[in-house]
């Protein structure tokens, strides 16, 4: 795939068969929270996560689905806060299940449903407002690890 094409400022990683897009202003701690999530799964028998992308995803709908992968040269790149560009070993593409969104401004304790969705070039997509300054890796957790309670 060639990489044209609009990129999101954000990161992606793939937790087991789900993939997670993480938004938020410089700072907000994407890449923390992709490593974070790699990290978890390192030496946990049946976890498998991976990087896609770092900084900027490329985008795509497919058969309604909303597809990421990385530009080529940022591919298997991420930025450590400390250390700098470090490289891991990446996905190449990946289905998007839930967007995350960093210092997100309509974070709430019970959200109303309308904030816990939304689209990206037509597709609907599952959505986790994360207050700023809030560690988002247990509601992450929750999602990837658990069932909905009204359901």
């Amino acid at each position: 795939m060639p990489d044209a094409g609009p990129t999101i400022h954000a990161s992606a990683v793939l937790v087991g068969a789900r993939a997670l897009l993480i938004r938020g202003p410089a700072g907000s701690g994407k890449s923390r929270l992709a490593l974070a999530l790699i990290e978890g799964a390192r030496d946990r028998p049946g976890r498998f996560a991976r990087l896609v992308a770092d900084d900027r995803v490329l985008a795509e709908a497919r058969h309604g689905r909303l597809i990421v992968r990385a530009p080529q040269p940022l591919r298997g790149l991420i930025e450590v806060r400390g250390l700098g560009i470090r490289r891991l070993p990446w996905e190449p593409c990946a289905v998007v299940s839930l967007v995350v969104d960093l210092a997100a401004d309509d974070s709430a304790r019970l959200p109303q449903p309308a904030s816990v969705e939304t689209a990206i070039s037509g597709i609907g997509i599952a959505r986790l407002p994360v207050a700023p300054g809030e560690d988002p890796l247990p509601a992450v957790n929750a999602f990837l690890h658990t069932d909905r309670g009204d359901e």
